[in-house]
């Protein structure tokens, strides 16, 4: 099994377009523009498809997640999100 730290030495746990669903409630860590720090962006259960996918210091995936709901786009790892069958 791949480690946390070394998750770029597997390829992406989701795809582009795949339909996905959040694990856990999402709150500004003050990266996400126009909104206070602490701010609930999406909550658990909310569904959203991955629109881009990217990296953080060389470490690991981030899925750029647009949440349909509420219009919002924001970057999940792979712990925080589901497959949606």
């Amino acid at each position: 099994m791949v480690s946390d730290d070394m998750e770029l030495d597997s390829p992406p746990a989701f795809e582009m377009e795949q339909k996905v669903r959040l694990r856990k409630l999402i709150r500004n860590d003050g990266t996400f523009p126009g909104k206070d720090i602490g701010v609930v962006l999406a909550k658990k259960g909310d569904v959203g498809y991955v629109v881009s996918i990217g990296t953080y210091l060389q470490t690991y995936y981030i899925y750029a997640v647009h949440f349909i709901e509420n219009g919002f786009v924001i970057g999940c790892r792979k712990k925080e999100l589901e497959l949606v069958e």
